[in-house]
């Protein structure tokens, strides 16, 4: 019975692994060697637990997607007041800077979605699970009268998510384009006309 769960720690190990190489060295030239010397291991002893560098750095992907949505999930949990819940929401969408290690990683990562079907469905549920919550504020303000939706909810919460993972590329480029405070205070301006709610007096 001891053996499972040695597994599972050594893939673990070599998640850990394969994250800290692609934080470090970015996607553009990763070899399997780069992680196995981070995991302290050969690349015999990864492809043992993981057939190619493609699947552990699914397992990567796999690990950054359910951190990053369920971040988003506690952030706006328990917190009863629709535009209070709104603005909680944008702000946990943004990098807090370019050395965001989490959104560094979705964004190097996405690079795969455009080949492998493994990838692009796993960022599907990313952008899907994003938009629900959305949809589920924006209802539910509407609802109480918190919120005068412009739009039905879901095209607003699709322009929600598009408009965060546009200004979080741009905040995490090597050379940023955009603060986080500044993407922030647009995509407010945005969710407040779309919303027909004010969030700038919220602290």
């Amino acid at each position: 019975m001891a053996r499972p769960k040695r597994q599972e720690a050594r893939r673990e190990q070599l998640t850990e692994a394969a994250r800290r190489a692609v934080v470090e060295r970015g996607l553009i030239g990763l070899r399997l060697g780069d992680v196995a010397e981070k995991a302290g291991m050969s690349p015999g002893s990864v492809l043992y637990y993981f057939p190619s560098l493609t699947e552990l750095l699914q397992e990567v992907q796999r690990e950054a997607v359910s951190r990053f949505c369920a971040a988003r999930e506690d952030a706006v949990r328990g917190e009863p007041d629709p535009r209070r819940r709104l603005l909680m929401m944008i702000r946990s969408g943004l990098p807090e800077s370019a050395g965001d290690e989490l959104a560094f990683l979705l964004y190097e990562l996405g690079a795969f979605a455009r080949k492998d079907p493994a990838y692009a469905a796993r960022y599907i549920e990313l952008y899907q699970r994003q938009v629900g919550i959305y949809v589920g504020i924006l209802e539910a303000g509407s609802a109480t009268g918190a919120f005068r939706l412009t739009g039905d909810a879901l095209s607003i919460a699709r322009n929600l998510v598009i408009l965060e993972d546009g200004y979080g590329l741009h905040i995490t480029m090597a050379v940023p384009t955009y603060e986080p405070a500044t993407a922030e205070r647009q995509i407010i301006a945005y969710a407040e006309t779309a919303a027909g709610c004010t969030l700038g007096d919220l602290t």
